[in-house]
């Protein structure tokens, strides 16, 4: 089995760099949405998207995987999801429920920061279900803003949009209750072995 990339506590890196840009254009991206700046709103989605992106690139081939990124890459793809969902309700272009469900799950993995933490654990890898929610959710809210459009562009963007968010909202939960079981686990090891540290480390 290939070893993971070594992880390091530096803070001043490029890819980090590029995180707190994504990081800075979420207000950017709350104002467009509201005022009704939907293009504007569109174009910096597509922009962190590709942010988004080249972090990852970027941290594999600089070799530049640290905590700090570990942590600020699923945050700005939350703020955004966050922002995009009320954003939308809003405009009246989801119904609130959409948002108390999406919301609701990240508040239960808030709830898991503490009980991880008190057991020396930090935040738990971002599974492969996570990342297919995560985006699924950033594909489909830009569709449900583009299904504002008139015309056949507007109804398909609709529809598809639609389809992308159904399945955000079903995984996002899958992989809610898979970091639930994982934190059991954890849980329950420390509790037979030795202690570990805030990164995962015995000691």
């Amino acid at each position: 089995m290939q070893p993971g990339p070594e992880i390091s506590s530096a803070v001043l890196t490029v890819p980090n760099l590029v995180s707190l840009v994504r990081l800075a254009l979420v207000p950017v991206f709350a104002v467009l949405i509201v005022v009704g700046q939907d293009m504007w709103a569109l174009a910096v989605l597509a922009f962190s998207g590709f942010t988004d992106w080249l972090d990852g690139v970027l941290a594999r081939r600089l070799h530049q995987v640290t905590k700090l990124g570990q942590v600020l890459d699923p945050a700005a793809d939350r703020l955004f999801i966050l922002v995009s969902l009320v954003g939308l309700a809003w405009r009246d272009l989801v119904p609130v429920w959409l948002v108390v469900v999406i919301v609701a799950r990240d508040v239960v993995l808030a709830c898991l920061m503490p009980v991880l933490a008190r057991h020396g654990y930090g935040p738990l890898e971002v599974s492969f279900v996570g990342k297919a929610a995560t985006f699924a959710l950033l594909y489909a809210f830009p569709l449900l803003l583009l299904a504002t459009a008139p015309g056949a562009l507007g109804a398909a963007a609709h529809v598809v949009g639609w389809a992308f968010t159904w399945w955000g909202v079903g995984l996002y939960w899958v992989a809610g209750a898979q970091y639930v079981r994982q934190t059991r686990e954890l849980v329950a090891a420390d509790r037979s072995g030795p202690a570990r540290d805030a990164g995962g480390e015995r000691v």
